[in-house]
């Protein structure tokens, strides 16, 4: 009747003085709107094209596909700021004017986050349109105490700046 207690008092106090772990680093989220009185079908014309980014984002100089709007397509981004990405198309639906991908190949240097999946989408709204593209993010550095330039901040500053860059200049572009 001893030895029962006295294992299991051994693991409960060797379980006490395991050291704590950070759990990592937290995943965050951006959702940036923009209202746009055209159409929708004028709207995703513009940017219903998965290598159409340079056309219409700012923060972006070239973007280029390797097999058009087809999920599995990788798009090559070549920074405004310098550095290139690749992001891999998951989904793209014409119908429901929206597609999603994710971050396939990380550039740090150019671009302080680890890894995203993102969507953007059109969709009628008080007789015009409503452009809505979201990301889900990690920070650059994933590991417990990160650089200031890879760190949270960093990369909320990056997501929400490319993605306010390009809505806005969009609803410039249409006339908004």
């Amino acid at each position: 009747m001893k030895i029962p207690f006295l294992l299991a008092a051994c693991v409960a106090a060797a379980a006490l003085a395991t050291p704590a772990h950070a759990h990592g680093p937290t995943p965050h989220k951006a959702d940036e709107t923009v209202k746009i009185a055209k159409p929708p079908a004028e709207v995703w014309k513009l940017v219903g094209d998965f290598g159409s980014l340079a056309a219409w984002n700012p923060a972006v100089k070239a973007s280029a596909v390797s097999n058009g709007n087809t999920p599995g397509s990788e798009r090559k981004v070549e920074l405004a700021s310098g550095g290139e990405i690749v992001d891999n198309l998951d989904t793209w639906d014409a119908a429901a004017m929206t597609y999603s991908y994710r971050l396939y190949q990380e550039n740090l240097e150019a671009f302080p986050v680890s890894y995203y999946t993102a969507e953007l989408s059109v969709k009628p709204a008080d007789g015009g349109s409503e452009v809505t593209w979201s990301a889900r993010f990690y920070r650059g550095d994933t590991h417990n105490d990160p650089p200031e330039n890879l760190n949270d901040d960093a990369a909320k500053k990056a997501i929400h700046d490319l993605l306010r860059a390009g809505l806005d200049n969009l609803a410039k572009k249409l006339g908004s």
